[in-house]
């Protein structure tokens, strides 16, 4: 069912400029802080949401503890989340994706490893594109290598 369509993966990796990055650790060497640290140097704007580390800042950017309260304060200064890149279990995705489609997220990715179908079905009916099981920073260095 995971279909992965590499024009839907090229596609969010062009697309999206804001990437909130769910499960996003303080920690330099976890995987979610060197792949954030990755998509930065790259160009993306980083929102970190992690409720351990909500007020402080990561990577230079201000930590949220949910997706909603970052879109609310992100909409005040005109801003959208395109992306959401989890970095979460696969039995704590579920309200991950029903936030994506409240705040209206271009995209939904669950990094390596991480499948929830319940999940991706849930953002897939609402039309949002879903990417699982694989790795923003591998394929952004794939797409760009070529």
């Amino acid at each position: 069912m995971l279909n992965q369509n590499p024009d839907v993966i090229t596609k969010l990796l062009a697309e999206s400029r804001v990437i909130a990055v769910v499960g996003l650790s303080p920690k330099p060497d976890r995987p979610s802080h060197e792949v954030a640290a990755y998509l930065q140097r790259h160009g993306y704007r980083i929102i970190p949401i992690n409720p351990a580390s909500a007020g402080t800042s990561i990577l230079g950017e201000h930590c949220y503890a949910t997706l909603t309260l970052a879109a609310a304060a992100l909409a005040e200064q005109g801003v959208q989340i395109d992306l959401v890149d989890v970095f979460r279990k696969p039995d704590q995705v579920e309200p991950i994706a029903d936030e994506t489609i409240a705040i209206n997220a271009k995209g939904f990715w669950l990094q390596l490893g991480i499948v929830n179908e319940a999940a991706i079905s849930k953002a897939r009916t609402a039309g949002i594109p879903v990417v699982a099981d694989r790795c923003t920073k591998i394929d952004h260095a794939i797409r760009h290598t070529r």
